[in-house]
């Protein structure tokens, strides 16, 4: 019996890539524009260098970009950047497509939800209340709480706690297997991999379940809890 249902956020409720390829695209425009010397293909390639690294929530990309092309922070190009990168985040930040239905329908169900991300949690507020989500979720769980991100079984027992529910009937749902996945199952949680949020051409993802759609989650709850099919 499943009672209650972790989601991670990027890539699994949004389509976080999307934007975030659309942002940078876009910051690296704003930049040349205000006066930094290269080409926008190699401009992005060394800014996604610096996320594959660094991490992709990296709040001070473009200061080290800045710092390494230029030997300073010039903050008319830096403006440039931030406000262009704005522009774009807030008008490629999406859902995929059924999330609102999917989360309607647990509720109803009378499951628990909640979120885990590795974000920093006052960008997971941003992007859950722009999107609206913020009706399903009165506490989520984020690396800021504990300073460890996933697979550590820290943030997955605290959601445990906030959802009142047991590992085995809980499930967590998310699109890296080496985080959101690894550390449900650490935890022995029960784990569905959206892998129509894959990034990294995953061929085995350990997850009990596979979802090649959001709404894929309430069918399996469904078969799981013996719940009749609408």
């Amino acid at each position: 019996m499943i009672k209650g249902v972790i989601f991670d956020i990027d890539n699994t409720l949004t389509d976080f890539m999307k934007m975030k390829r659309a942002a940078v695209d876009a910051a690296v425009e704003g930049m040349i524009d205000a006066g930094l010397p290269g080409s926008k293909d190699e401009l992005v390639a060394e800014v996604f260098d610096v996320y594959w690294k660094e991490g992709i929530e990296d709040q001070k990309i473009f200061d080290k970009i800045l710092k390494a092309k230029l030997g300073k922070i010039d903050y008319k190009v830096l403006a440039g950047g931030i406000l262009a990168y704005r522009r774009a985040k807030n008008g490629t930040m999406v859902l995929y497509p059924r999330v609102n239905q999917t989360l309607i329908e647990l509720i109803r169900m009378g499951l628990r939800l909640t979120v885990i991300s590795d974000a920093p949690k006052m960008e997971v507020w941003l992007r859950i209340v722009s999107l609206g989500l913020h009706h399903y979720f009165d506490e989520i769980i984020t690396s800021e709480d504990f300073g460890v991100k996933k697979p550590d079984p820290k943030p997955y027992r605290r959601a445990l706690e906030v959802l009142g529910t047991k590992p085995d009937e809980t499930l967590m749902v998310g699109d890296w297997p080496d985080r959101d996945i690894k550390g449900a199952k650490g935890v022995g949680m029960r784990t569905a991999w959206a892998k129509y949020g894959d990034t990294f051409g995953t061929k085995e993802s350990g997850a009990e379940f596979e979802l090649g759609d959001i709404h894929d989650v309430v069918d399996v709850i469904r078969k799981e809890n013996g719940i009749d099919p609408v």
